[in-house]
């Protein structure tokens, strides 16, 4: 069955070691920092999505998602084609992200006002969105990762 896991997090969480690791040799990689040269990303990134699941491949959406909004359309071309959604909601408070963000090489870290825009539109996920299932991820030493059953928000 095609399956779109979306990844949930702050940056600096550990998301996209987290899909080499465990989504690299099965997923096709859907992330908007591979856009950035783009007008519109958000088309561009629901265009790839779809092309991807059109072509019998399950896809990987590595990107912050903080919001209901910015995960719906996603959802939606899941959908569409019937795909199965997974959720990863890194469960990495703020203050961990921004230490391993500073110690990212500098060509890869992201502005602590982006960490901070971020914070302030982030929602946790709810399956009320439309994924199938949600799954909590925690970030151990040295990019281990632990995986867990997720809590609603009340």
């Amino acid at each position: 069955m095609l399956e779109v896991v979306i990844l949930i997090g702050f940056q600096g969480a550990g998301k996209s070691t987290f899909r080499v690791q465990r989504f690299g040799e099965t997923h096709s990689l859907v992330s908007k920092d591979l856009l950035r040269n783009n007008r519109r990303p958000e088309r561009r990134q629901q265009r790839l999505i779809a092309e991807a699941l059109a072509a019998g491949k399950s896809v990987v959406v590595d990107n912050t998602n903080p919001s209901v909004e910015e995960r719906a359309s996603t959802i939606d071309v899941a959908r569409s084609f019937g795909a199965r959604v997974v959720g990863y909601f890194f469960e990495s408070p703020l203050p961990e992200c921004a230490a391993r963000n500073q110690a990212r090489p500098d060509e890869a870290r992201v502005p602590d006002v982006g960490l901070f825009a971020t914070a302030k539109r982030f929602v946790r996920p709810s399956r009320l969105e439309g994924f199938e299932e949600i799954l909590t991820v925690r970030t151990l030493p040295e990019f281990h990762f632990e995986i867990g059953p997720y809590e609603e928000p009340r």
